[in-house]
């Protein structure tokens, strides 16, 4: 049977040790599985480089250790992912179900299949991010949200959070943000976002669209505010629920399938990569890398909706009883 190395984040929003379990039956049906779980910052990263000879890794987290295990994963190992965090970008991005449970049933028809995708993957400044990069206001707002998180122990907050914070960093800029970026081939901007597919981001329920034209089978697409001004806002907004203008607009520099991007600062400025906060850079160099990664996906959608059919909700049901009866 294939070996598969299963990275749990204990701390995770929505992984308890019985999920992990029901996770871990799942699976060996079609793999022989070993756990382990992370206890620091970035330890998915070193577990990714020590697993040598696995034939799949699957990570139950959130997108920051999703982010971690994706810079430490071996050449050529497929990687698997079950929706263990608030928001799970890239799960969600990439079409797999919400559901834990569901997610490691297409993991698992996955390793049984031989299937699985490829997608490009950035790097900034040699940091790898699967989805969305920023520079600026968005990685200040992921600053805010972050220091909210670890005030409540490391527990991600909810989508209101997020829009409570930014309002509040809009407010505090009395909506005005000046040019202090220069984008080779582009020229100045506010502040500037790198998405690799398209949602760049969900709140709740409701996909949020930055670069509409962003895909995982391309290259990088760029979208940088060149000034921001409050009688922008309402026009921005409709942007990102709307997903249409952003690439006309004048006021906006829109790059598609990009390979390169090189950004300078004026003073240092935050940065983010898949949500994770990597502090202040005088200068970003971006690049993409086509076709890095495979994700453990069933190549039909016949094969996922099978997966997804499967008696998953007496699983749950099962899962949560066991649950209450621990409490």
């Amino acid at each position: 049977m294939p070996d598969v190395l299963l990275i749990v984040n204990p701390c995770a929003a929505r992984v308890t040790s019985s999920l992990t379990t029901a996770i871990e039956d799942i699976l060996s049906v079609q793999a022989t599985v070993r756990t382990r779980l992370t206890e620091f910052r970035d330890h998915a990263t070193a577990l990714c480089l020590e697993a040598t000879g696995v034939d799949a890794i699957v990570v139950f987290s959130g997108d920051g250790v999703f982010n971690e295990a994706l810079n430490g994963l071996p050449r050529d190992v497929p990687i698997g992912l079950v929706p263990g965090g608030q928001t799970n970008v890239l799960p969600r991005a990439l079409g797999l179900p919400r559901d834990p449970l569901q997610a490691a049933r297409a993991c698992a028809d996955a390793i049984a299949n031989h299937s699985g995708r490829s997608i490009s993957l950035g790097r900034v400044n040699g940091r790898r991010f699967a989805f969305a990069a920023g520079l600026g206001l968005d990685a200040e707002l992921v600053r805010r949200v972050d220091r909210i998180r670890w005030g409540r122990g490391g527990r991600a907050p909810g989508a209101h959070v997020f829009i409570a914070e930014a309002l509040k960093l809009v407010v505090e800029r009395r909506g005005k943000l000046d040019a202090s970026l220069q984008i080779d081939g582009f020229g100045r901007a506010a502040f500037a976002i790198i998405a690799n597919c398209d949602p760049y981001t969900y709140l709740g329920r409701l996909a949020v669209h930055v670069a509409p034209l962003a895909e995982f089978d391309g290259g990088l697409d760029l979208v940088a505010v060149r000034e921001l001004r409050p009688r922008m806002i309402p026009k921005l907004l409709a942007y990102l629920l709307f997903s249409h203008g952003q690439t006309r607009d004048r006021a906006i520099a829109y790059g598609h399938d990009l390979d390169n991007i090189r950004i300078t600062c004026e003073v240092p400025t935050p940065i983010q990569v898949d949500g994770e906060d990597l502090g202040n850079v005088r200068e970003a160099n971006i690049s993409c890398e086509r076709n890095a990664a495979t994700f453990l996906i069933p190549t039909s959608s016949d094969q996922l909706s099978l997966s997804i059919c499967r008696n998953d909700s007496d699983d749950w049901d099962q899962v949560q009883r066991d649950e209450s009866a621990d409490m």
